[in-house]
């Protein structure tokens, strides 16, 4: 008979669920974890991980395709839609075994089935309706991730109506498609899809693409969406979706009421996600929810003590970085660590892979504005680095937000080539509360992308070299 009593049960095994049940047994605890899919959840299995896999044979393709521009040539240059697709799964289905590794090694229990409480520290584990057995552990950490939302009216049947589990494993590459909303995930399958010949409409709600980023940016990458061949329609809302054998004609309202038809081969509904909240025996506790997710503080404590939330159920930023980080705070405070800090929500960076990639950490300018700062801002183009041109990728700019009075770097904002990979710079900046100054004097490498931001700072105190 397997142990029943731990010192922590984690549920759910994504990205903040493993990562809190490791560092809770490096911290010496009996932990177990259960889970009713995958190990990693949907960022290693359906999000972050597969769609970056996807996005590379999209990016390959791409300079297949203008080998020309880099003195090179390629003929009969094509894609097998099934070797694209069975490539994504191959990644996540490593990962996938190396999560199970890791646990392993550290030796964490992990159960195979769906976990609800009994009321607090109890925990009763099923499998295909059948009870598997009963858990107890005096600490309860729920990371029970999030699912696609669904507008009424459109709900996705996975045939003509997609989430990105669909989207995720095409069968056939669809000529046209429409993607309802344009954040991280609508945006990163419009460029997929476009980059591999689909003629692809975004249509967003709000006033612009990417709402969640500067609007400078925002406005920067939509040019460069634009260019590429996507449609991209701004304050409009898919009103209705009439499904026909093999197509979908959707019905778009603008901002004025006016409304219009279009008939695509597919739907991509990307309007967000909703915390896993439901099934799991929230109503024998104290837990309390809010608008779809566990309400819990700083450390990921609920109402109930003893039972913690982390990661998307626990609310936005739905990220799994965000969630890896919540999993290690909320562990280091159940182990009674003295320096455990809280979660600064506003350092935590945001990465979309989209063509051109677009990266962000901190207060967008307007809402530095709107805090009440005076404000430094700079900027660099990648036309203006040496690197993007030898690279061919001469579109992009870096932006940077200071506090004016204190030199407090406040914000920063890409979007172009790699930036994804630039942006932690930053991060680590404010992090140390690292002021122009600081930035201003540090040597970044030539030739490098990172040069930009550099220059970006230089260019906020009028100190800018090569622009």
């Amino acid at each position: 008979m397997a142990d029943t009593k731990f010192d922590l049960i984690v549920v759910g095994g994504g990205p903040g669920g493993y990562v809190a049940a490791i560092r809770a047994a490096q911290l010496k605890m009996k932990v177990a974890v259960v889970e009713r899919e995958h190990l990693g959840g949907i960022c290693l299995n359906w999000g972050c991980i597969p769609t970056k896999a996807l996005l590379r044979s999209a990016e390959i393709y791409h300079y297949m395709q203008h080998a020309d521009a880099y003195g090179l040539s390629a003929s009969g240059v094509g894609f097998d839609l099934a070797k694209v697709v069975q490539r994504s799964r191959a990644v996540s289905k490593q990962l996938n075994g190396g999560v199970a590794h890791l646990l392993k090694n550290n030796k964490v229990t992990v159960f195979d089935g769906e976990a609800k409480l009994n009321g607090p520290g109890k925990l009763t584990v099923s499998k295909d309706g059948k009870k598997v057995t009963d858990l107890t552990a005096p600490h309860v950490i729920l990371a029970t991730g999030a699912r696609p939302r669904a507008l009424p009216g459109i709900e996705p049947d996975k045939k003509l109506i997609w989430t990105y589990f669909e989207a995720m494993v095409p069968e056939t590459m669809p000529k046209s498609l429409l993607v309802i909303g344009s954040g991280a995930i609508g945006i990163e399958f419009a460029s997929f899809f476009r980059s591999m010949g689909a003629e692809v409409t975004v249509v967003e709600v709000m006033p612009q693409v990417m709402p969640v980023e500067d609007e400078e940016i925002s406005k920067h990458a939509r040019k460069q969406f634009e260019k590429q061949g996507i449609k991209i329609m701004t304050e409009a809302k898919v009103t209705a979706a009439k499904k026909n054998a093999n197509s979908v004609t959707a019905t778009i309202e603008d901002k004025a009421g006016k409304t219009s038809e279009i008939t695509v081969d597919r739907v991509i509904s990307a309007v967000g996600v909703q915390g896993n909240i439901e099934d799991i025996g929230l109503e024998t506790t104290k837990v309390k929810t809010d608008r779809g997710c566990i309400v819990a503080d700083d450390y990921g404590r609920t109402a109930e003590p003893g039972i913690y939330a982390i990661g998307d159920v626990a609310g936005p930023p739905m990220l799994a970085h965000k969630a890896e980080h919540e999993g290690v705070i909320c562990v280091e405070k159940i182990a009674g660590l003295n320096d455990v800090h809280p979660m600064k929500k506003e350092q935590i960076p945001g990465c979309t892979y989209c063509s051109p990639q677009v990266a962000s950490v901190g207060l967008t300018e307007r809402r530095a504005k709107e805090a009440g700062h005076e404000v430094r801002v700079g900027r660099f183009p990648f036309i203006g680095n040496g690197k993007a041109i030898a690279l061919g990728e001469p579109e992009g700019m870096v932006k940077t937000v200071f506090d004016a009075k204190t030199g407090q770097l406040l914000g920063a904002h890409m979007v172009g080539a790699e930036v994804t990979e630039l942006i932690q710079g930053y991060v680590v900046a404010m992090g140390l509360e690292t002021t122009e100054a600081e930035l201003m004097h540090t040597v970044f490498p030539h030739p490098t992308l990172s040069e930009m931001m550099h220059e970006s700072v230089l260019d906020a105190y009028d100190r800018v070299i090569h622009m």
